[in-house]
């Protein structure tokens, strides 16, 4: 039952945002910016939110060289640029909106890894550099020259430096929208699982964690921001779910030879240190299929992958031992750009975020409110 008071203070928004990750809240503090008088809530299934938000490995980063070069292959030229620099102004927003003491911001560098059937990216560095010196003024990727220093294994034969990118904790990046979005007035309500949109209606249905009480809520506006798990509420859309496995070491006993952003194999394997650790997550690739989900389990052959990684390339000979392992779920598409749009007369979507969340959930949230205020 609902009481008079909570019908007449709790139910009716003028923006209901569901989904409280970095996009949905970055939408309502936008939103709310322009609007101060207006009634915002943020919908949450969760206690934290659901998706990668707060579960991804923390990169600041935009692509590497063969992540980028490979997006050449399903995106156009001026797409790949637009999208990366898409990316690298979002970081360049969010470091000057919050300042990289709160979000605990490393300007370390990014880093690749490049093994054998890899060193022929290197004949179109020059080649990229040359596209991105419009938005980076200088050259984004260089060799890194004695990468022996840093104590790979033998298999990995060059190492490229990307002087721009570095790392966050995206938990206390989450906490600087959690302080912005409540110092402005807008409202948070967890545990409370969006079970249907009437996109035209702005009605929203919703339950709580034990699916022992339905509510109704009304909204003059609706923004979705669920990302991998959009095809519940919007089951036209073309989202598919990618999980992301990450394994977080014991403290190791001897100094870590390196430090920065690291990716291998365009991309999809990622690992820094974190606190003397090995944070080391991603390798979908090796099990597109089964990774294609929305369910928090681990695939212990991306999980044996990613330990002989570590194992035989990150510190050879070494057996390290694990303390934590946890997986979020991103959204992908036919294409990286992400997912903006109208659906329905009072409904937009903002979804399909490649795993770059971090870099470009802040600019999306704000692109989502401006649809939104222009609908």
């Amino acid at each position: 039952m609902i009481s008079y008071w909570e019908q007449k203070n709790f139910l009716t928004y003028d923006l209901i945002i569901v989904g409280s990750g970095f996009t949905g809240l970055s939408a309502a503090i936008h939103f709310q910016k322009k609007y101060p008088k207006a009634k915002v809530l943020v919908l949450e299934k969760e206690i934290f939110p659901t998706g990668a938000s707060t579960k991804n490995a923390g990169f600041a980063c935009f692509g590497s060289l063969t992540e980028i070069l490979d997006d050449f292959w399903t995106m156009t030229q001026e797409e790949v640029l637009q999208l990366v620099k898409k990316r690298y102004k979002g970081l360049q927003d969010i470091k000057k909106q919050f300042g990289e003491k709160a979000l605990g911001y490393k300007h370390q560098h990014g880093f690749e890894l490049l093994e054998e059937d890899s060193l022929q990216a290197l004949d179109q560095m020059d080649y990229l550099n040359k596209l991105l010196k419009k938005t980076f003024k200088k050259d984004v990727f260089s060799l890194v020259k004695k990468p022996q220093k840093l104590g790979f294994s033998e298999k990995v034969k060059a190492v490229v430096e990307n002087q721009f990118e570095g790392e966050l904790d995206p938990a206390k990046y989450l906490n600087c929208l959690w302080d912005m979005a409540s110092r402005l007035g807008v409202k948070i309500l967890t545990g409370v699982s969006v079970v249907e949109i009437e996109k035209d209606t702005g009605i929203v249905l919703a339950e709580n964690v034990g699916k022992s009480r339905t509510f109704e809520f009304k909204g003059e506006k609706i923004g979705v921001c669920t990302n991998a798990f959009t095809k519940k509420l919007w089951p036209e859309s073309e989202i598919k779910p990618g999980r992301g496995l990450i394994l977080l070491s014991k403290p190791l006993e001897e100094k870590i030879p390196w430090k920065g952003a690291f990716h291998m194999d365009k991309g999809y394997v990622y690992f820094r240190q974190i606190d003397g650790r090995l944070l080391i997550g991603g390798a979908r690739n090796k099990d597109f299929e089964k990774e294609n989900t929305t369910e928090f389990v681990v695939n212990p052959l991306i999980k044996n992958h990613l330990e002989t990684l570590a194992r035989e390339v990150i510190f050879p000979g070494k057996n390290l031992e694990w303390e934590m392992e946890w997986t979020g779920i991103m959204a992908f598409g036919s294409k990286k750009i992400p997912l903006i749009q109208g659906i329905g007369d009072k409904t937009a979507a903002a979804v399909r975020l490649g795993g770059m969340g971090v870099a470009i959930g802040w600019q999306v949230g704000k692109d989502l409110s401006k649809l939104l205020s222009d609908r």
